[in-house]
């Protein structure tokens, strides 16, 4: 069970609650083109708020961070840029362009249609992805925006890119290789720090550009599986009607079935009951291998993960 995120940013008082949406559709053309859907505006913090200092997690270092993808998806490619000031995030900029540089947002056909299909379009629900990083100074503790399901798992993701790159404090741009063929390897996901004793390990292994594996797991500093604690499983069990010695494996098994599909993606695996978090870290981090396979970059990825104070 993960520990409560520690909410770090700017103007946290102001942020209207993002809901859970069971709608997992928010366009009509592909898959790829519902994780790109994006904004021009720029949300900067502007009231401060005093709040717990986190055990562990990211300390990010001063200056303007950038990922771009390289390939447009239906005429549109994600441009992600965000600002860090005195530690935190004080701007978030998600944007979708065509060639022209013309944001999605502005094409009010397409807009229109989202509302229509959806009940949700680019030009609402962009400023709340970049309205709740500037507060949360965390993806994973940002929730999921109805009608946007796609878009926010791409924004998600690149946004636990961008600051990973803050912490190291490399401004070169993340180049990501959108829609490429996986290239053959294991590539590996860790967290670093510990939340209740445990941390995400997780690997994948590609064969013929296919993913033939995943191996999602929640260790100890003894190596130990979450899934191996007859405890903690009984307690899920009774509270929450799930447990990790169930879920785990089924994220796994999910994930495999789901890359099966040309078209498939990790956000379209259906939330498992009982372990909406785990679920959605599992997610975010299925997103990040997948961009490491896509560029064939086999070194493992260390994410310096917020961890609360008891």
């Amino acid at each position: 069970m993960k520990a409560k995120k520690l909410v770090t940013g700017f103007a946290v008082l102001a942020l209207t609650t993002l809901v859970l949406g069971a709608c997992s559709s928010d366009d009509s053309n592909s898959s790829a083109d519902n994780s790109t859907e994006a904004t021009s505006e720029v949300v900067e913090s502007t009231e401060e708020t005093i709040v717990e200092e986190p055990a562990a997690g990211p300390v990010l270092v001063d200056g303007t961070y950038t990922l771009e993808e390289q390939n447009y998806s239906n005429d549109y490619r994600v441009v992600f840029t965000i600002d860090v000031e005195g530690g935190q995030i004080v701007t978030s900029m998600y944007d979708n362009v065509n060639e022209a540089g013309e944001s999605k947002t502005e094409n009010e056909d397409y807009n229109t249609m989202m509302e229509d299909k959806a009940g949700n379009s680019p030009e609402k629900f962009i400023p709340e992805f970049n309205e709740a990083l500037v507060a949360q100074q965390d993806p994973e503790a940002i929730e999921v925006v109805s009608g946007a399901t796609h878009s926010f798992h791409s924004f998600q993701n690149y946004a636990q890119q961008l600051i990973q790159a803050a912490q190291a404090g490399n401004t070169e741009t993340i180049e990501i290789d959108n829609g490429a063929e996986l290239k053959d390897g294991t590539y590996t996901l860790e967290q670093e720090n510990y939340s209740n004793g445990y941390r995400v390990v997780f690997s994948i292994d590609v064969e013929g550009g296919k993913i033939v594996a995943s191996n999602y797991d929640n260790v100890n500093e003894a190596g130990e599986s979450k899934k191996d604690d007859e405890n903690y499983n009984e307690m899920m069990e009774d509270k929450a009607g799930n447990s990790p010695e169930k879920f785990i494996p089924e994220f796994n098994e999910s994930f495999v079935a789901q890359m099966a599909d040309e078209e498939g993606v990790p956000g379209d695996i259906e939330v498992v009951s009982g372990a909406t978090h785990s679920f959605h870290t599992f997610v975010l981090y299925a997103e990040q291998l997948i961009n490491a396979a896509e560029k064939g970059d086999t070194a493992t990825i260390t994410v310096d993960n917020f961890v609360a104070q008891n």
